[in-house]
């Protein structure tokens, strides 16, 4: 067996002195083969709502360990449990954290005597345990160590993915739990509200203090093992002067850096993954005194709905070994045993339309050196606007930056039928606000700071819906989307000999170009491709008070940022 610490004697030891822990079968650093070996032996679990606890939950497909770990969470937790989901009110970090309904606050001695029962719990079931040790961060002056233990082998499998398996970081060394910190994960014990302080028979706890990741209950959504430590990453990195983002990040054959912040579906992972661009990360990034690093070794991409062509480096990997598909369901009648993974129908919602995939970094064909790089040149923010009112590209001054950063704004159909129910605005302070453990103003003002040291190009870029809302009109291409990327990142829409116009959104304030090489100019102006022109007023009209709305309720005026609405 694999193990940083040396013998099993080793880690038996640590984990006896650190938490209490005497479980007799324990699985430190496996490798992925043999993770994925004891995930299909070993992890069981509800996958039917109603069901029992005994249903294998990991899979494999025809192509055995030369392909994907298949796994199926528990129905009822198909995604991050944002209601249920703490940091311990401590003393000394309970005025700095941003408490709101995705991170609510936890009595500290409920918080000591859950734990306490957790870690007896743990003892009393016995069973198998895995440990896996890994480095948060590519970036050794602010990397965090991060161990996790836990009940399932595909959670160890999906920490190797995405994390830096250690110790394969050298200037990070010693997994105890005075230097790391540590996800707990037992998804056999069940949480009593009553007694235990909290919603339901989960919880998702950070605890600041202690530098704990606890998980309890059946919460084994695999984005959770991730997450959580980037809340953590949110919290550390600003106090150092560090911008932490939920961004993706790339960089061009001239050295110049890009970043893409954007919420879940507004396309970080597809915009990022560009041939022409080598790839630093495609969702958490730390923004330095010597430029933006991944914070990750892999990609966690939604499936939901995949466009093979669009999407071919996601599309190749489905095939990988070492990677890992959640949620997406057997094809009617044909094992996963017997499945080729392209075969897989990755339209079926009826398990979740959060279905995921998780691969290592160096999946994608082209990684930046250290996946890191300079000072970013260009900062992108993305919206999906299903109202289909923004326009395509807008440039964005130093103000409405911050105004739109602090919005967070996407849009998206309500329902799974397009066309069946409204578009509904979604507002998330700085395009992660469950993740940000700080307020927003600590992050807008970071990113104001460093957009002003590094003189970097903004624009505000809609992969949404174009010529009405969505269902009733197309998604603006991909192509399309491209191209106008592309032109932002050379810097075309900023130069003044580049000969383009623009023209200024008459509601919304947006100051828009009315032409982009490689783009037909009648998409740009969103209101023109209307065929009612009054109805997208009206449509504009309401977003515009949604944005008004939002910036009120939030007090962001308070804070310092610009009503540029």
């Amino acid at each position: 067996m694999q193990n940083v610490l040396g013998s099993k004697l080793d880690i038996r030891q640590s984990l006896s002195e650190d938490w209490g822990i005497t479980v007799p079968k324990i699985h430190h650093n496996l490798s992925k083969s043999a993770l994925f070996g004891a995930a299909l032996k070993y992890d069981v679990g509800r996958i039917q709502k109603g069901g029992g606890y005994l249903d294998h939950k990991a899979f494999a497909t025809k192509m055995n360990q030369a392909g994907p770990l298949l796994f199926l969470t528990d129905p009822e937790c198909t995604g991050r449990p944002v209601e249920d989901t703490y940091a311990v009110a401590w003393p000394e970090v309970e005025s700095s954290i941003w408490w709101k309904d995705s991170l609510k606050k936890y009595d500290p001695d409920q918080y000591e005597r859950l734990l306490g029962r957790v870690i007896e719990h743990v003892n009393q079931v016995g069973g198998n345990l895995f440990v896996q040790d890994v480095v948060v961060g590519h970036d050794p002056a602010f990397a965090i160590r991060y161990r996790f233990i836990g009940q399932y082998a595909t959670h160890a499998y999906f920490a190797h993915n995405m994390f830096i398996p250690s110790p394969s970081n050298g200037a990070v060394e010693g997994f105890n739990r005075d230097s790391c910190w540590t996800m707990l994960n037992v998804q056999t014990f069940r949480c009593e509200p009553k007694r235990d302080g909290c919603r339901s028979e989960r919880v998702a706890v950070i605890d600041f203090r202690n530098r704990i990741c606890l998980v309890a209950g059946p919460a084994d959504y695999c984005g959770l093992v991730k997450k959580s430590i980037f809340t953590v990453m949110n919290y550390l990195l600003p106090n150092q002067d560090i911008l932490s983002m939920h961004c993706s990040a790339n960089i061009g054959e001239a050295g110049d850096t890009s970043i893409l912040f954007g919420l879940s579906g507004t396309g970080k992972t597809t915009l990022s993954a560009d041939p022409g661009r080598k790839l630093i990360g495609d969702d958490e990034t730390g923004w330095s005194d010597s430029g933006v690093s991944n914070l990750e070794n892999g990609c966690y991409a939604k499936l939901i709905d995949l466009d093979k062509q669009a999407e071919p480096v996601i599309a190749q990997a489905l095939s990988m070994p070492g990677t890992l598909i959640e949620n997406v369901p057997a094809l009617n009648g044909m094992p996963y045993e017997m499945t080729d993974p392209q075969e897989l129908n990755l339209f079926d919602r009826s398990v979740t339309e959060n279905t995921r995939f998780s691969y290592p970094l160096d999946c994608n064909p082209d990684v930046a050196k250290g996946a890191s790089g300079g000072h970013p040149s260009t900062i992108v923010l993305l919206t999906a606007d299903a109202f289909g009112v923004l326009p395509p590209v807008s440039i964005l001054d130093e103000d409405e930056v911050m105004y739109h950063f602090v919005q967070g704004f996407t849009a998206r159909i309500a329902g799974t039928e397009v066309g069946v129910e409204a578009p509904q605005a979604t507002f998330s302070s700085c395009f992660g606000a469950p993740f940000m453990s700080h307020k927003p103003m600590v992050y807008a003002k970071l990113l104001k700071n460093k957009i002003a040291a590094n003189r970097a190009r903004c624009v505000l870029l809609n992969t949404g819906w174009s010529g009405g809302a969505a269902g009733r009109a197309p998604r603006i291409s991909i192509a399309a989307t491209r191209a106008l990327l592309n032109a932002a990142m050379r810097g075309v829409l900023h130069d003044p000999a580049s000969g383009i116009e623009f023209s200024r959104h008459p509601i919304l304030g947006l100051r828009f170009p009315t032409s982009c090489p490689d783009v037909d100019p009648s998409i740009l102006n969103p209101r023109g491709c209307w065929s009612d022109a009054q109805e997208y007023d009206r449509t504009a009209n309401r977003l515009r008070g949604m944005f008004q709305h939002n910036f009120r309720e939030n007090g962001f005026g308070n804070g310092g940022i610009p009503n540029v609405l």
